[in-house]
């Protein structure tokens, strides 16, 4: 558990009403006593827990310094989440199927608020949404959207993400950025060992929810679907076949490290800041991390461009942050002023500045301190990156739907099954769950 600094206690500024007091000669009393009371409770600090996975960036302290500062009477504790998203997903699910109230504040993947709705996890925040007047039509609609379950809304959006690929400008010339993925293969092996680099391209490719977007953006990237629009299972095509067969040659290829099968995104973002590659497939908030001087050697020679097309063109995985409240908290009013900060204006703007994260209010992306942070969300890469975008597949059971495609993209690429028989295997077992 992590314990960020906190801001020294201060009297809220709200001045709570006196009860009313009896006639007689003991009134004074009696009203110096609720005096008394009302400094007492208006002195009373709620402690609020917040769950989320690692942050490698300063955006997460940030917030809960600046959030602090406006709420004295509110202190944040951080709990850090595993990092690999599906552990991070199984703990709150253990957590919350004991209707725990230890956490208050929780982080869900893009795929999970479905899910945590409909099985009573967390709270509907309409009735937040409402008294307080939150605009929603301000925020992008398709991350809004996939809070929304049953005509309620569940979680708030933090932030969009979409795969992006980042390269070294002082290594890659302009014109050799690969724009397929024939291209990334040839230049990573022609880059591989300049500027004191030992790897050629990293990537996430551990068993995991990561691995998932790796593979969907190869599979889309070559024309092919793993579940489409009405709901059927369609990843056994040629060209899921194809995509996934050029995610495996690169895997196994000398241009990524021998051990890339255990690489999530903190291994792949260290190495890649480290100077250890001049490419990586990774989510907008690279582009900062690679900027920080107290972390990055690569400070000012990083450049972002769409991921690699395939037959179809590129693709990228959509992805993005939402925030909840935990239906069993004690402190469910605390823990709404806490979203609505970080998932408002100023904390999406604090997330962009300081973690590189891209927000859902579309109107930050004209704010000159977040454009100053993030040069790149202004450029043609990024934007043609992020409207490449492609969902996960879209199902009520994702996460028995992500276990069946890692664990066959998984063998396939140990060469335990070939490609093949990897997607036979997906589409039977997919089928079978979806049922």
């Amino acid at each position: 558990m992590k314990k960020v600094t906190k801001v020294s206690s201060a009297l809220l500024a709200l001045t709570l009403g006196l009860t009313a007091c009896s006639q007689g000669d003991a009134e004074p009393a009696k009203k110096e006593t609720g005096e008394k009371d009302t400094a007492k409770k208006s002195e009373e600090v709620v402690k609020i827990v917040y769950a989320r996975g690692q942050d490698a960036t300063k955006a997460t302290e940030k917030i809960i310094e600046e959030f602090e500062k406006k709420h004295p009477n509110i202190d944040v504790e951080l709990r850090e989440m595993p990092s690999d998203t599906g552990a991070q997903h199984d703990a709150y699910v253990t957590m919350l199927n004991a209707q725990s109230s230890e956490i208050d504040v929780m982080d869900l993947d893009v795929v999970w608020p479905a899910e945590f709705a409909q099985a009573g996890y967390v709270l509907p925040l309409d009735r937040f949404i409402e008294k307080d007047g939150i605009d929603l039509s301000t925020y992008n609609q398709g991350a809004l959207a996939a809070g929304n379950f049953g005509g309620k809304q569940w979680a708030m959006p933090k932030f969009i993400d979409a795969g992006l690929l980042f390269y070294r400008t002082d290594i890659v010339p302009k014109d050799k950025v690969p724009k397929t993925w024939d291209e990334l293969l040839a230049a990573a092996r022609e880059f591989k060992g300049k500027g004191g680099t030992k790897f050629g391209y990293l990537m996430q490719a551990k068993q995991y929810e990561g691995l998932v977007c790796n593979a969907v953006e190869f599979i889309a990237s070559y024309g092919g679907k793993i579940v489409d629009e009405n709901n059927n299972v369609v990843i056994n095509s040629p060209e899921a076949i194809k995509g996934l067969k050029k995610m495996v040659e690169i895997v196994k290829s000398d241009v990524v490290p021998s051990n890339i099968t255990t690489f999530t995104e903190p291994e792949s973002h260290t190495a890649f800041i480290e100077g250890q590659a001049p490419f990586i497939r990774n989510w907008p908030y690279q582009y900062a991390l690679a900027n920080d001087k107290e972390q990055s050697k690569i400070v000012g020679k990083v450049g972002v461009a769409p991921l690699p097309a395939g037959d179809a063109g590129s693709a990228a995985t959509l992805g993005g942050w939402m925030t909840a409240i935990n239906k069993y908290s004690k402190h469910k009013e605390e823990a709404w002023e806490f979203v609505k900060f970080m998932t408002g204006p100023e904390g999406q703007k604090i997330s962009a500045i300081y973690g590189g994260l891209a927000p859902t209010i579309p109107a930050l992306f004209e704010d000159k301190e977040v454009l100053e942070a993030n040069p790149f969300f202004g450029e043609k890469g990024f934007v043609e990156g992020l409207n490449a975008a492609v969902p996960r597949p879209v199902v009520p059971n994702y996460p028995e739907v992500s276990e069946i495609i890692q664990i066959n993209v998984s063998k396939a690429i140990a060469g335990e099954i070939t490609v093949e028989e990897a997607v036979a295997n997906m589409e039977k077992e997919i089928k079978a769950v979806l049922k």
